[in-house]
Formats: C-alpha cells, structure tokens, sequence
C-alpha cells in the first residue's frame, strides 16, 4: 500500500517563480490496484509520481510504503519495492550491453554487483522464456546489443526487466509517448498482463484518454496539484470515453 498524508511539493519556494506542484495531497493507493492518472499539463501527475519515486522530495507531508515511513528515504533505497518505465525508450537500459546482459542488471538491480555480470544457462533460460512471451522473436537474439532495437522493442523488454527483482510498485511514466500507435499498444498489453501475472501495485501517468478509459482499475483526474475527480472498480466501469473527454472540454 502508499500512502500519502498532507503532502505538499513546492518548487523554488520564496522565489518569484515558485511553483506549487502539489497541495495538501492525501492519497491512498490499495496494494495491487492499478490506479492511471490523467490530467493537463502541469496538473501535478508527474511530481506526484516522482514524490512515489523518491526522485523528488516533498516541502511536507509525509509518504509510508507498506506502512513504512519512505519520505527520506533515497529512490535507489526505494528500489527494493519500485520500478519504474519512463517515456522515453532510451532511458532505463544500457544500449551498448546485449540484451541479456541488461536483463542481468536488472535482475541484480537491488543486490550488491561484483567485479562481473554474470550469466550462467539457467538464466540465459529463463530470460528467453521471459521474452518469448513477447512473441517478438527477440528471445533468439540475446546477444544482440540493447541500442540496436527499435523503441517498441526496448520498451517492452524494459517492462520486463521491471520484474526481474520480484518488484511490488510499477511506475510507468507515459510508457507509449514516444511510440507509433501498434508498438503502443504492444506496450500497454504487456504492461497489464505483467501487471496482473505478479499481482503489482502500479501507477499509470498518461495524456491518452483512450489508454485512460480501458486500463487500471482505479482513475484519478488531477489539477493544479489536487485530486478532483477518483473513480475506482465499478465507477469506473462505468465511465465512458466521452465522460472523459468532458474533463478536458
């Protein structure tokens, strides 16, 4: 579970740019629920996921993962529990490893590295099991270098790497942004049936209200760094597209 009690974010504070991303925020956020949050540009969504990430910390408040208090706590400590994809496809993986020595990096991602790598058979194994899933044929070509891929490609073994270490929060950071619309959805389907498959707790940023509308169990609709709207379980079943698109309108 997350929990977010009166958290405040507030960027060049005194100065006379200052920003009040987020404004008393309290939110909780159920183990495995699949909460998606939309909202406009500077609504707040994406500090919100970034206070999750520990990549940014809050003016106040307080935020508890599994009823343990994380506010101070680094990102890098935080990755025992978290994993995150980015919108960007070229973030999150080293392009000039292959793809299997990046799978090896996330799977050590919260262990401690010696002088190598390391792959062995079983694990060569078990990452084209992994991959075949993907039906992608990638599964064959574990040798070739992660930067050689296209960003559909990428992005889907990212999501994959993401549950390498037996994670408990996926972030996903506007996953399909930079993606043609088949490598998109190719994404997004991976996204749930990873999501389902390890019963994880995730957070979907995104601007497509298409994505918004099938995905997740839970919707939260952000603006000027409050929660205005939340829709969960049958509520949101219940929501159409168009209702959607009248938030925006």
């Amino acid at each position: 579970m997350i929990k977010l009690e009166s958290v405040n974010k507030i960027f060049n504070r005194g100065k006379a740019n200052e920003v009040k991303a987020i404004t008393n925020l309290n939110l909780t956020i159920l183990a495995h629920e699949y909460v998606v949050i939309v909202g406009a540009n500077g609504s707040g969504k994406s500090t919100l996921l970034n206070l999750v990430a520990g990549s940014t910390l809050p003016s106040s408040g307080s935020i508890e993962i599994d009823g343990q208090p994380v506010t101070r706590l680094q990102d890098y400590r935080r990755s025992r529990w978290i994993a995150r994809v980015f919108q960007n496809p070229l973030s999150g993986t080293a392009p000039d490893l292959s793809i299997l020595d990046n799978f090896r990096l996330a799977a050590l991602r919260t262990q401690s590295k010696g002088l190598t790598i390391g792959t062995n058979n079983a694990f060569k194994k078990q990452v084209e099991e992994k991959i075949a899933l993907l039906n992608m044929g990638l599964e064959h070509k574990l040798m070739q270098p992660m930067g050689t891929l296209s960003g559909g490609q990428r992005q889907a073994l990212t999501l994959l790497m993401s549950v390498m270490d037996e994670c408990k929060i996926l972030l996903l950071d506007e996953p399909t942004a930079a993606l043609d619309p088949r490598s998109a959805k190719m994404v997004m389907e991976t996204a749930d049936k990873l999501i389902n498959e390890f019963k994880l707790t995730a957070i979907l940023i995104t601007h497509n209200l298409k994505d918004a509308h099938v995905h997740g169990n839970r919707l939260i609709h952000m603006a000027e760094g409050i929660v205005i709207q939340d829709y969960a379980g049958e509520k949101k079943l219940n929501l159409t597209q168009n209702d959607l698109f009248e938030w925006f309108s």
